[in-house]
């Protein structure tokens, strides 16, 4: 097989992290406070109500003391040193963050080379593997752990909106109390307007919610400082000993669920790394949110000290300065709204970024993604799960009225995604990093003990309302694991069933003596002209087909003469690897036809917005058949997917010309003559469930099996094609169905 056209310069066919400096650094990290920020910023909301209920007694000045003193240090080992100092360094090469990118990070996706283009290679069939056999064999465990990670996460996308939301609003009941009664209604109404703008991207959102963000850290910086004035000896909880004496004095538990509620919105840290970088989340957290948030919570305690009985009712809004009327009320309050509206974009955002991850990893049906940014790969819009999300989320609001019941259901995923991202840390230290095992062992030892404890604390909520987080994750994953599943016995299926392209197709050509015409005489060079021409016409093309042995099951291979019809054809490749695919085989095995001019195409997502048009196809050319070749599309991720046949065709051109000038003219014209009108040729697999053998237990393991294949994954496959986000217009489509048992 001929080289290709090298993308000579052209994109890097790896996406890698964001790297901006100077202004664009700067610009940036602005924008992170409106997309990652905004849902551990709004915490201050509603976190002491959730350690002492306005219900409840009001807590001693040592209590106090005790619980701002967790916040504070929960806040330090957390967001700050296990986020911010530690996590950012494990994001993938594509600068993906978040429980899913960990594993891709210890299970790397296999590299894209030539392999897609390669139709007659002799290396067919190879199979290679990485790292021990105990690592392979953790691949399984791992990666439902870290679905069940990303599952959770995803939940978090529908309690963020609701609970910061219905907290801020729930604010108006301190300076109205007659419209307390329509909290809900209020809540939902903001809602709907948020999942309404999710379709003007991350990039635009992030530049109007930035200011807001900004706005409310200062107001939450000003406020406590202010409040820190009335009474000083709060600094006392920088003691990390009284956040111990307080759980040693009470010997309540249950308030680390409380304590929990300060750090939501950890794991948006991570899971957003996709969408801007390390140096630009590590500036602004340092800088402006983590002493804006201690200040917060310090302020709220000194208050609580001096002023409980009147503070306790809503610790936040009653802690303003001035009157609960006032100028200055209305403006936090205002604030207050806009900044839980930004907190739920920042989970919302994660949502996309994850999704996107997951499907990029075949672990999820396709879905519509529309790229919004044309600058950063990350920055995506999906219109289905933006839907799903807005109602799902207005389904919580209007069922979970009490804002305890939301929080009990919200802290439980939280601290589930933070002990999935210990675990997977840990093992990406070892066997990616390859750290010291005292390092990982150290890392697993002191943060698996402080998300324990957080996740024991959350356990015990699961029948107070953190059981629906848990039925959503547990639906998730389902679905992930599923599909991870079936499609990778589909992809295995599709890998050992690809051929050589010279072993299923067989090119015969028949010696031809051609008499010189007399206009040809004395012309050597026209007369060796005439006899390519002949020879190239009277070649005869054959195929292996299978037949049964007339005295026994078993099938043979058997050539069988096939046309060659004038037409042109465009073969979608939906799966990379060497040799041609299955469905290509079964569908000529079926027609006994192959068209004058068949290109395979393949479709690499680069990653930069626009591909140019010199670098938008690779071809290759096989050297033994006429009219064969191999190309590749490269698309960008703003670009439309428009395979534009006369651009291809140029491509083949080019080719034709630099392999062979003397006869390229008659290849091209032959080439024109067909390539009228192309069809474009879009095969799937129609899968069946193979038999198993597993002893006494066969029959029970092949009806679930046949089961989740073909009455669930195959279903799910014809509802989301693999073509549903490039596929969006082409000459002739035909749609090509080939039977797999898998």
């Amino acid at each position: 097989m001929n080289s290709p056209l090298a993308l000579e310069n052209g994109p890097s066919l790896r996406r890698t992290s964001v790297s901006v400096h100077g202004l664009g650094l700067l610009s940036l990290t602005f924008q992170t406070l409106g997309i990652i920020y905004s849902d551990i910023g709004t915490s201050p909301l509603y976190v002491l109500n959730g350690l002492w209920p306005s219900s409840g007694p009001v807590p001693s000045e040592e209590d106090v003391i005790g619980g701002i003193s967790a916040i504070v240090w929960s806040l330090t080992l957390l967001p700050l040193i296990k986020y911010v100092g530690i996590s950012l360094q494990f994001g993938t090469l594509e600068g993906e963050g978040g429980s899913f990118a960990l594993f891709q990070g210890i299970y790397p996706k296999d590299e894209k080379d030539d392999n897609d283009r390669t139709l007659t290679g002799d290396s067919l069939g190879r199979v290679t593997t990485s790292g021990s056999r105990f690592r392979q064999a953790m691949r399984w465990p791992l990666l439902v752990w870290s679905l069940f990670g990303t599952a959770l996460t995803l939940a978090d996308g529908v309690f963020t909106p609701a609970v910061s939301v219905t907290s801020a609003v729930g604010g108006i009941a301190v300076a109205k109390p007659s419209v307390s009664s329509n909290i809900v209604p209020i809540s939902i109404a903001f809602l709907l307007v948020l999942f309404l703008v999710q379709r003007f991207g991350t990039a635009g959102l992030g530049s109007v919610f930035a200011p807001i963000s900004l706005l409310w850290f200062f107001a939450l910086m000003g406020t406590g400082i202010y409040n820190i004035t009335l009474h000083p000896a709060i600094f006392r909880a920088f003691d990390p000993s009284r956040a111990v004496l307080l759980f040693v004095r009470t010997k309540n538990y249950d308030l680390l669920a409380g304590i929990l509620l300060a750090v939501t919105g950890c794991e948006a840290i991570f899971a957003n790394l996709g969408q801007f970088n390390a140096l630009s989340i590590r500036l602004s957290f340092t800088c402006l949110v983590y002493p804006s948030l201690i200040l917060a919570y310090l302020g709220q305690g000194a208050r609580l000290i001096i002023d409980g009985p009147n503070v306790i009712q809503n610790v936040f809004y009653k802690s303003i300065p001035g009157p609960e009327n006032g100028g200055l009320f209305w403006v936090v309050y205002v604030l207050a709204i806009l900044a839980t509206l930004v907190a739920s974009q920042a989970m919302i955002t994660a949502t996309f970024s994850l999704f996107q991850q997951i499907i990029n990893m075949k672990s999820f049906p396709p879905l519509k993604m529309i790229y919004t940014s044309e600058k950063i790969q990350g920055q995506v819009y999906i219109p289905a799960v933006n839907w799903v999300l807005m109602i799902v989320t207005i389904v919580i609001v209007a069922v979970f009225s009490d804002l305890s019941q939301l929080t009990n259901a919200y802290g439980f995923s939280v601290s589930t995604v933070m002990l999935s991202t210990t675990i997977l840390l840990t093992v990406q230290m070892l066997w990616v990093k390859h750290l010291p095992v005292v390092v990982a062992l150290s890392y697993l030892l002191a943060y698996g003990f402080f998300d324990g404890l957080f996740w024991g604390a959350a356990v015990r909520k699961i029948p107070h309302g953190a059981w629906v987080p848990l039925m959503f994750g547990v639906i998730l994953v389902s679905i992930m694991v599923l599909w991870t599943w079936a499609k990778g016995l589909e992809d295995a299926f599709d890998g050992a069933n690809r051929q050589n392209l010279r072993h299923f197709i067989f090119r015969d050509v028949k010696p031809t003596t051609i008499a010189l015409r007399p206009e040809t005489e004395g012309n050597e060079q026209e007369a060796k002209e005439n006899e390519d021409e002949a020879e190239f016409e009277s070649a005869t093309y054959y195929i292996s087909t299978l037949r049964q042995d007339g005295f026994s099951s078993e099938e043979k291979n058997v050539r069988q003469e096939v046309v060659r019809i004038p037409t042109m054809a465009v073969f979608h490749k939906l799966s990379a690897g060497r040799g041609v695919p299955h469905t290509f085989v079964g569908l000529i095995r079926q027609w006994r036809a192959l068209p004058e001019v068949l290109v395979f195409l393949s479709v690499d997502l680069i990653p930069i917005a626009h591909v140019p048009f010199e670098n938008r196809y690779t071809v290759t050319k096989v050297k033994s058949m006429d009219g064969f070749y191999a190309a590749t599309y490269n698309i960008g991720f703003r670009d439309d997917f428009d395979v534009k046949v006369e651009e291809l065709l140029e491509r083949i051109y080019a080719l034709e010309f630099t392999l062979d000038p003397k006869n390229a003219s008659r290849v091209i014209e032959n080439i024109k003559r067909v390539a009228g009108g192309a069809t474009h040729i879009v095969p799937h697999y129609d899968v069946a469930s193979r038999k198993v053998d597993a002893g006494y237990l066969s029959f029970i393991m092949n009806q679930v099996r046949q089961f989740l294949i073909e009455e669930i994954y195959r279903r799910l496959a014809t509802m989301f094609p693999e073509t549903a986000n490039w596929l969006t217009s082409a000459d002739e489509i035909i749609h090509v169905g080939i039977n797999a048992v898998i």
